[in-house]
């Protein structure tokens, strides 16, 4: 299987050319285009699995797209404006929720329980645990930037978009009450161990805060 991103790093688009029987798992909606492919939708890991998805902020659902013939095409494209890359996965990766855009057939996607760090960090309960030995595409608002981190590597948690489990986390305030409050920066997560950290250049809550501010307000 070919890939190539399209429209880098604003609007990025993955555009795959597979083979005869070749098969790829996307988000539902992430089709723009395709040729020569069958589309099969599936709950991803049964009804518990898919109610356990809802919790998380992710789809019931995932889509299974199969060349049925030779040089088959198919596009596709995450919700938000930003970046796609190709993660090569040989074990576990950990994602935040609406970082995975899609992965080869062999990437087992399971739900893991993010704890109450998770919770406090206000980036949703529940992690995308990508598992086994293959290619993982994954999208972002703004771009990716992949860093190799050793202890005390200390992000924004709102510019996470995935990490190697060989590395823990510890949610904290990024200075004192005063800090905490007034410098804009709020929580963030301090790494632990030694593994690499994909993070996008954009974070998602503070552009729907600056929206927020520009709306008109009502007068009573």
């Amino acid at each position: 299987m070919q890939f190539e991103i399209i429209c880098k790093p604003s609007y990025s688009l993955l555009e795959l050319k597979m083979e005869t029987g070749e098969v790829i798992q996307a988000e539902p909606g992430a089709m723009v285009y395709m040729k020569g492919i069958e589309l099969r939708t599936e709950a991803r890991g049964g009804l518990f699995g898919g109610l356990k998805r809802i919790i998380g902020g992710e789809s019931f659902f995932i889509n299974r797209y199969e060349a049925v013939e030779s040089n088959a095409i198919l596009g596709l494209a995450p919700k938000y404006q930003g970046d796609v890359v190709k993660v090569d996965v040989d074990g576990r990766l950990l994602a935040q929720s609406g970082a995975f855009l899609a992965g080869d057939d062999s990437i087992e996607i399971n739900d893991r329980w993010g704890g109450a760090k998770t919770f406090f960090a206000g980036e949703g309960l529940i992690l995308l645990s990508l598992e086994g030995s293959g290619n993982v595409f994954l999208s972002s608002f703004g771009g990716i930037v992949e860093k190799e981190v050793e202890d005390g590597f200390v992000i924004d948690t709102g510019h996470i978009v995935a990490f190697e489990d060989t590395l823990d986390f510890q949610v904290r305030r990024v200075g004192g009450l005063k800090e905490t409050f007034l410098s804009g920066e709020g929580l963030v997560a301090e790494f632990y161990g030694s593994g690499k950290v994909w993070l996008q250049t954009r974070s998602i809550g503070e552009f729907v805060g600056w929206l927020a501010s520009l709306m008109p307000r009502s007068r009573n």
